[in-house]
């Protein structure tokens, strides 16, 4: 576990110096993020592309050590970030695909944890749908709140020099797509639930209330987009995951004999009627 997290960790880390330094000419139309020291010239590409290759090295290292399903999911987590950030595909520049392959790293994380524990065993198709129709509506609700920032702050054509993919994007396009990643995730979560715990529907309304809550802040506070890391700190979404985190816990353990007959297949006879 630990070997895997320091694997996953250096990865990681790869891939963001890569994102920063390709980045750097977009970022210096950016109010807030134009101040970082890549947008400013104060780095040098021998040194950056060193930090890259030294960080993806060895966590390939690191990663060849636990299993051949955890490096092979190591080089598809750096293959994503080459995906998105290089030219000439350069995912991140092309609307729609900034997202869905962004939200790419979902799945590919969740197998990186799942094959720590457990790396002669898949996990179900419905969970990895679900995690990638999930961050792809993460994805989808920050570039609405970047979007909103960036055109209140200096108009549209500052948000198209800043994300090029924001060209065919508009307020109404971008909240579409929230609802539609949105619905996808929920349905293979449902699938998924069905198949292997049958009283974890339950749990449903406490995901749905916190995709709510997450678009609510979109909608409301365009600073969302620039600071996604501080969005814990908003009223009300700890509270909503220790409250998921415990019905998922207690209803693993507690059989419901009602959940299971209301998901049987069958019809329910109304014989009060005859």
């Amino acid at each position: 576990m630990v070997a895997g997290f320091a694997a996953a960790s250096l990865l990681a880390s790869a891939n963001y110096v890569l994102n920063e330094w390709l980045d750097a000419a977009h970022d210096r139309h950016h109010p807030t993020k134009g101040e970082r020291p890549a947008a400013m010239g104060r780095l040098t590409a021998g040194v950056v592309w060193s930090e890259y290759a030294a960080l993806a090295l060895v966590g390939l290292a690191l990663a060849a050590t636990l299993s051949p399903a955890f490096l092979v999911m190591a080089a598809v987590f750096l293959a994503g970030a080459v995906v998105y950030n290089v030219p000439p595909l350069r995912a991140k520049e092309r609307t729609h695909w900034d997202v869905v392959v962004e939200a790419f790293n979902n799945p590919v994380r969740l197998l990186l944890g799942w094959f720590m524990v457990t790396p002669v065993t898949f996990p179900p198709l419905s969970l990895l749908l679900m995690y990638w129709c999930g961050g792809a509506f993460l994805m989808a609700t920050k570039r609405l709140a970047e979007y909103r920032f960036l055109v209140a702050a200096d108009g549209h054509e500052l948000a198209v020099r800043y994300r090029s993919s924001f060209r065919r994007y508009s307020q109404e396009t971008l909240l579409l797509s929230c609802f539609l990643y949105g619905i996808l995730s929920s349905f293979f979560l449902a699938i998924f639930l069905i198949k292997y715990r049958e009283e974890l529907l339950l749990t449903v309304p406490l995901f749905a209330w916190i995709f709510l809550h997450y678009l609510r802040v979109a909608v409301r506070d365009s600073s969302l987009g620039e600071s996604p890391e501080s969005f814990y700190l908003q009223k009300g979404l700890v509270p909503l995951l220790v409250a998921l985190a415990v019905a998922f816990t207690v209803l693993s353990l507690v059989d419901i004999p009602v959940v299971e007959w209301l998901t049987q297949r069958r019809f329910t006879e109304l014989r009060f009627l005859e």
